[in-house]
């Protein structure tokens, strides 16, 4: 995903959530109409303590008793790591970032921040889509040789719309483990809380450039019953606002989910056509998860004999042949086409018959 940044020093807050029906202060992220909710954090500071201190806490929680878990076997390990919160992380991912022989990562200044925190050592590589084939070979020959080999990216799981996927693969195919070190996900954590359907959903990412291949993936989108989860640059909004209105529709329900996990996290709930208007005049900052509705289901009913023969007779009455005719009503409903046919035959095949022998 996009770069995040991370604090020198801890802050640890605890958060208060007001619900507010009034209107919030022109230009802002959490602008909604009256009948959506508009959250507004409220953070009180506990403590602060630096990075040294926290960073020797978790040291002695990931040191415990390490004959019972045993030494890491090789292989190539997908860690999840904050998507802004620093305490976003797992004690199983610091103990392998820290016994691991090498960590790519994705930007190392960044997440040399991350490893300073916390206090870990372990050597880092770049290891970007810029330079992931390059790197490719690299990498195998030191998982070969035995070697333990730790995967970040910026923020959340690698390979999910960040650098890996290649890898993860070429490993599978080379017969190295691969392991996955669960942690943060933007996606997961945005549908959790975005109060629309999350039994089925589909994470299509972020949009392609070219225009025709994002309306041909909206339109796709917009055809499913499941849940639909984006991610959009913050310079984007209003495109992607403007351009999804126009095929899902202007009252489709949305969530717009923006700095997660951070001090302003913001949901922004409603529909498209409220959303295309709220952020028309402001571009909000921050890194955007972006959910919609899903289709709703129709129960289609089926037409009865009476309603299909009205159909066919006007239509054989402007000229349609019968199979012209059969193909317009089959069109129209879910039916299948042959049972149309044969009722047609039935109702107007002697009327056909003696039109064609005139």
């Amino acid at each position: 995903m996009l770069m995040r940044r991370l604090p020198s020093t801890a802050i640890y807050v605890t958060t208060t959530v007001a619900f507010s029906r009034r209107s919030p202060p022109p230009h802002s992220f959490g602008a909604q109409t009256a009948n959506s909710l508009y959250f507004k954090p409220k953070f009180s500071l506990l403590s602060f303590c630096s990075s040294s201190q926290t960073s020797s806490e978790f040291n002695d929680l990931i040191s415990e008793e390490p004959s019972k878990r045993g030494p890491l076997k090789t292989g190539l390990y997908l860690v999840g790591t904050p998507i802004g919160n620093l305490e976003d992380i797992t004690l199983r991912a610091l103990r392998v970032l820290k016994s691991a022989d090498v960590i790519l990562s994705e930007d190392t200044r960044h997440s040399g921040k991350l490893l300073h925190y916390y206090s870990i050592k372990t050597p880092l590589m770049s290891y970007h889509k810029f330079n992931e084939s390059q790197r490719e070979q690299t990498v195998l020959k030191r998982l070969k040789e035995g070697e333990i080999v730790a995967l970040i990216s910026d923020a959340g799981t690698p390979g999910i719309s960040d650098p890996g996927m290649e890898l993860a693969k070429l490993c599978v195919n080379e017969n190295i483990p691969v392991i996955p070190i669960p942690g943060p996900s933007a996606v997961v954590s945005a549908l959790s809380a975005s109060g629309l359907a999350t039994n089925e959903f589909t994470f299509v990412g972020f949009l392609p450039k070219h225009a025709g291949s994002r309306r041909e993936r909206l339109i796709a989108s917009a055809s499913e019953a499941r849940t639909q989860i984006f991610y959009v640059p913050p310079h984007k909004l209003y495109q992607f606002l403007e351009e999804s209105s126009s095929v899902f529709g202007f009252s489709r329900p949305c969530v717009i989910a923006r700095e997660m996990t951070k001090i302003h996290e913001e949901f922004w709930r409603g529909t498209l056509g409220e959303a295309k208007e709220a952020f028309s005049t402001c571009q909000p900052k921050g890194e955007i998860t972006l959910l919609i509705d899903g289709k709703a289901n129709c129960i289609e009913e089926t037409p009865s004999e009476c309603q299909l023969e009205n159909e066919l007779r006007q239509l054989i009455t402007r000229g349609h042949s019968l199979s012209s005719a059969v193909k317009l009503v089959a069109e129209g409903t879910s039916m299948k086409k042959k049972t149309i046919y044969s009722l047609a035959l039935r109702k107007f095949g002697n009327q056909i018959e003696v039109k064609d022998s005139n």
